[in-house]
């Protein structure tokens, strides 16, 4: 008889990758992230949510969250994040030969020559209303041939300043051409790529990753949760937050405006192991396809890191530990920027080329952290024989090292 595999160690269902897809294609760049959060997760909220659950929306972001016990504030709470802004590039200026220079934000610039770009611009005549301008190129020297002689030899590389969106436009007045349609400084440019299965297996590679992963986790987690019965005693707050790649702005608005007990930021990491030229740097091998990964150090609690652990370990799902510094770099970080008390925890899964148009991940890394942290939230509602986890819990069971044993050396036999 074959032992059952686990949804992690399988390929991703189909219907799930569709999901997944969709997210991460949503047009929604830092400040606008409408598309994603009211298009595609709303729509979802309101299909897979159980009878009693709600979805709060906001007056200064376009985040969501999908709450399983609405207005119950004196409820143990858990808030997981995901966070669904992109990082984009903008128009900085139209110059009289038609060029239109741009910044490239968080990107590296040499990384975006010559890749396809979807120009979105508020129409003048429309307030309110955006087009969508598909076919243009992010360039910056035009051909080698024209690249000074320490560019050509890779000695050096592309400056910010030096990138223009490429719209083949020609004839008289090309500056004219393009405020014409209506382009002005400030537009949002975005990388055109969806994602697509990778030729690894189960991988999957396109742009945006970074973070509408996290945000299909929080998504998929709900649905698991809500198949299987809900919860009787935890309050779980789905949460899609907004403006992170910018000082994760919006997932401190949310933490302030809910207190949980227990912060969970779901965010994409690194597989060091692959990274090329950083050997020296001893980083911690983590590798794509190897399982979740969970931070340790910064402000997470080692408590709350231990019950997932623990969870984890019960489940047998996967996950590798993170050292992380002052700062986990991720919306975990969101309960200490909003001055809240709340247990946090940061999880993520090991991706390639981040920032780029071909980031990679493997799905099994993705699902491993929705079982982990379904798994966990379920534990918690059952927990103190079936009353379900309190915050007496957490404040009682920071780790004690002036109680730790003595370790002593074993010679292996």
């Amino acid at each position: 008889m074959t032992q059952q595999q686990n949804p992690w160690e399988l390929p991703m269902p189909q219907e799930q990758f569709d999901l997944m897809r969709d997210i991460l294609a949503a047009p929604s760049p830092i400040g606008l992230e409408g598309a994603m959060t009211y298009g595609v997760l709303l729509p979802y909220f309101e299909k897979i949510q159980r009878e009693g659950w709600g979805v709060h929306r906001f007056r200064g972001n376009a985040g969501l969250v999908l709450d399983t016990h609405p207005g119950q504030d004196d409820r143990f709470t858990v808030m997981v994040i995901g966070h669904a802004d992109k990082i984009r590039m903008q128009v900085r200026s139209i110059g009289d030969d038609g060029k239109i220079w741009i910044n490239s934000d968080s990107f590296l610039p040499l990384s975006l020559l010559g890749h396809e770009v979807i120009l979105f611009s508020e129409d003048p005549e429309r307030p309110g209303t955006y087009r969508q301008l598909k076919g243009g190129t992010v360039e910056a020297v035009g051909a080698i041939h024209f690249a000074d002689p320490a560019m050509r030899k890779g000695d050096k590389g592309i400056k910010p300043e030096q990138l223009y969106l490429e719209l083949l436009l020609h004839g008289k007045d090309r500056k004219k051409q393009v405020e014409a349609l209506g382009i002005r400084a400030g537009d949002t440019i975005l990388m055109d790529r969806p994602i697509r299965s990778g030729f690894g297996e189960n991988t999957f590679t396109g742009a945006y990753l970074d973070n509408g992963l996290g945000c299909f986790v929080a998504t998929e987690m709900a649905r698991i949760i809500a198949e299987e019965g809900g919860l009787n005693n935890v309050r779980c707050l789905f949460t899609i937050a907004t403006h992170e790649e910018i000082g994760r702005f919006g997932s401190r608005v949310l933490a302030r405006q809910f207190k949980p007990d227990v912060l969970i930021g779901v965010d994409v990491n690194h597989d060091l192991d692959a990274a090329p030229g950083v050997g020296d740097k001893r980083y911690t091998p983590l590798k794509m396809g190897e399982g979740f990964t969970i931070a340790v150090g910064s402000v997470t609690s080692e408590h709350l890191n231990r019950l997932i652990e623990d969870t984890a370990r019960q489940e047998g799902i996967p996950w590798q530990r993170d050292p992380c510094g002052r700062d986990t770099g991720t919306d975990a970080m969101a309960g200490v920027l909003a001055s809240i008390d709340a247990a946090s925890a940061s999880i993520g899964f090991p991706i390639r080329n981040m920032h780029t148009i071909s980031e990679a991940g493997h799905t099994g890394d993705v699902l491993a952290a929705i079982y982990a942290l379904a798994r966990t939230v379920q534990q918690m509602d059952k927990a103190n024989d079936g009353k379900g986890i309190t915050a007496e819990d957490l404040r009682s069971g920071h780790p004690r090292l002036d109680q730790c044993e003595e370790l002593t050396f074993s010679p292996a036999e």
